[in-house]
């Protein structure tokens, strides 16, 4: 499948930066900053945003997001037993009630149109407050927007090895003085 490649002189290893986004460095550098603070300051825990991440991986068909794992959920407990239990069916699995819950924010969130009931964002605010409610929401549209990016530019890999990289971070000097 043709693909859009990647920028002449493009960082090598740098999966993001090396990619085709790369055409568009301004681009590349403001999402590289709002999802170092999603993973790196946020309020919800990491097994949690990976789960939806995982899940949005699932449903959009991305190659690379389906295979990657984020060190920090990985070290939070975020196994590859559990990570199997994403799949379609999860409803049936032994995933806690609050996982499951997530799960199905997610697939709603992801509907189109969103399927978001009030009974589901009620059981979601059992689970979560209002800020990690926002903060998970943000991360899955985030998660659906990239990943639609690098399925249509034809980025995503057909296959490869699960890897655990890095939690994306939000460098200290780039932080706002207190």
């Amino acid at each position: 499948m043709p693909r859009v490649s990647p920028p002449e002189g493009a960082p090598a290893g740098d999966a993001i930066r090396g990619s085709a986004l790369g055409h568009q460095p301004e681009l590349v550098e403001a999402f590289l900053r709002l999802y170092g603070i999603l993973w790196s300051r946020g309020v919800v825990d990491h097994p949690t945003k990976e789960m939806a991440r995982l899940r949005n991986a699932r449903v959009t068909g991305c190659g690379y997001c389906r295979n990657v794992r984020f060190s920090v959920a990985r070290e939070q407990g975020l196994s590859e037993a559990i990570v199997d239990e994403i799949r379609d069916g999860y409803e049936a699995s032994d995933l806690p009630a609050r996982d499951k819950a997530v799960l199905r924010w997610t697939d709603a969130c992801l509907a189109q149109p969103p399927q978001a009931t009030p009974e589901l964002r009620r059981e979601m605010l059992r689970h979560f407050s209002p800020e990690e409610l926002v903060e998970l929401t943000a991360g899955i549209a985030l998660f659906l927007g990239f990943s639609k990016i690098a399925v249509s530019l034809g980025q995503a890999p057909e296959s490869m090895p699960t890897l655990v990289v890095p939690t994306p971070d939000w460098p200290a000097e780039d932080a706002p003085a207190a």
